[in-house]
C-alpha cells in the first residue's frame, strides 16, 4: 500500500515536471523561430539596399559621364600614327602634303605664328623651293632711312603670314569665334594629334533631340557639340603635287602630320639623340660590369687557412 502511494506520487511529480518544462520549450522554439525570421528578413532588406545603391551609383555614374562627355566632348579614338614608334620617323611626303593643306584650307582662318619659312627647308621643301614660297609674300618692314615702314618680298627668317590683323578682326571676321594659332595646336589639346583629326573628320548631322543654333555645326568631338568652322575637308578640296587622292581621310592624316611637325620639330633629333645616349650607357655598363669582375675575381677566389697548431 504505501508502496503503491510512493509510486502514484513520482507518477505525479514527474507528469508536472512535463507540464512545466513543454511552455518553456514551446516558448524558446517560438523566439528562435521569430529571430530566424526577423534575421532573413534583415538579410533580405540589406541586399535590396544594397542592389539599390549598386543601381544608384551605376545611373549616377552613366549620368556623369554623359554631362562629361556633352562638356569636354567625345574622346578621340586613337589612331596608328607612322611617327609615333620608339625609332619612328615623320613621313615627310605627308608633312609637304599637310603644308599644301593648311596654305589652301588652312590659313585663311588659322595662323601658325611659331612657324618660320626657313624650318620647312629639309624637312618638306628644298632651300630653293622655300625661297621662291617666302618671296610671294609681302611684309611690311621698317622704318627705313626716312622714317616710314615699308612693304618687301618675304625671304626665309620670315614667319608664316597672319590671316587678321588682331583678335578683334578674327572675332569679327568669324562671327565672334577666335580661330585658335595652330603652331602648338597639337600639344595644346589632350590627345592632341587624335583629336585633331577626329574633329577634322568627325562632322555629322546632330542626332534626335539635339538642336544647334544657325551659325554653329554640330561635332561631338568639340567640346558642348557645337562648333563654329564649318566642315572643310572635302574630298577633292585640294590638288597634291604628287598625285596622291585628296580624300577626306588624306587630307586630315597628311594636316595632323604637318601640325605635329610644327609642334615638336626636334622629335626626330631628341629619338636620335636618345638612341646614341642608351647604347653608350650600354658599353658603359658592359665596361663597368667587366672591370668590377677583373678586380673581384681576385678577392672572391682567394682561400683563407687557420692554423690552428702554429
Amino acid at each position: 500500500m504505501f508502496g503503491g502511494r510512493a509510486i502514484h506520487r513520482l507518477l505525479r511529480e514527474k507528469l508536472q515536471s512535463q507540464n512545466t518544462v513543454s511552455p518553456v520549450l514551446s516558448s524558446l522554439v517560438s523566439k528562435n523561430e521569430q529571430k530566424g525570421v526577423e534575421s532573413a528578413t534583415m538579410k533580405s532588406w540589406r541586399v535590396l539596399t544594397l542592389f539599390g545603391a549598386g543601381v544608384s551609383g551605376l545611373l549616377s555614374f552613366a549620368t556623369v559621364a554623359s554631362c562629361d562627355e556633352a562638356e569636354h566632348g567625345l574622346d578621340a579614338p586613337n589612331y596608328p600614327w607612322p611617327h609615333k614608334g620608339i625609332l619612328s620617323s615623320y613621313d615627310h611626303s605627308s608633312v609637304r602634303r599637310g603644308h599644301q593643306v593648311y596654305q589652301q584650307v588652312c590659313a585663311s582662318c588659322h595662323s601658325m605664328s611659331l612657324v618660320s619659312y626657313r624650318d620647312l627647308v629639309g624637312v618638306a621643301y628644298t632651300e630653293e623651293e622655300t625661297k621662291a614660297m617666302a618671296a610671294e609674300i609681302e611684309v611690311v618692314d621698317g622704318p627705313n632711312d626716312e622714317g616710314e615702314m615699308f612693304t618687301r618680298p618675304g625671304k626665309l627668317s620670315d614667319r608664316f603670314p597672319q590671316p587678321y590683323a588682331n583678335e578683334q578682326a578674327a572675332r569679327f571676321a568669324n562671327g565672334g569665334a577666335y580661330p585658335p594659332d595652330l603652331s602648338l595646336i597639337t600639344k595644346a589639346r589632350h590627345n592632341g594629334q587624335n583629336y585633331a583629326f577626329a574633329l577634322l573628320t568627325g562632322y555629322r548631322d546632330p542626332p534626335a533631340g539635339v538642336s544647334i543654333r544657325e551659325g554653329l555645326h554640330y561635332n561631338p568631338y568639340f567640346p558642348g557639340g557645337a562648333i563654329a568652322m564649318p566642315k572643310m575637308l572635302n574630298d577633292g578640296a585640294v590638288e597634291y603635287e604628287d598625285g596622291t587622292p585628296a580624300t577626306e581621310a588624306q587630307m586630315g592624316k597628311d594636316v595632323v602630320s604637318f601640325l605635329s611637325w610644327a609642334a615638336e620639330p626636334e622629335m626626330e633629333e631628341r629619338k636620335l639623340m636618345g638612341f646614341k645616349w642608351i647604347l653608350v650607357l650600354s658599353l658603359a655598363l658592359l665596361q663597368a660590369g667587366y672591370y668590377r669582375r677583373l678586380r673581384w675575381s681576385v678577392l672572391k677566389s682567394r682561400k683563407l687557412v687557420l692554423d690552428v697548431v702554429n
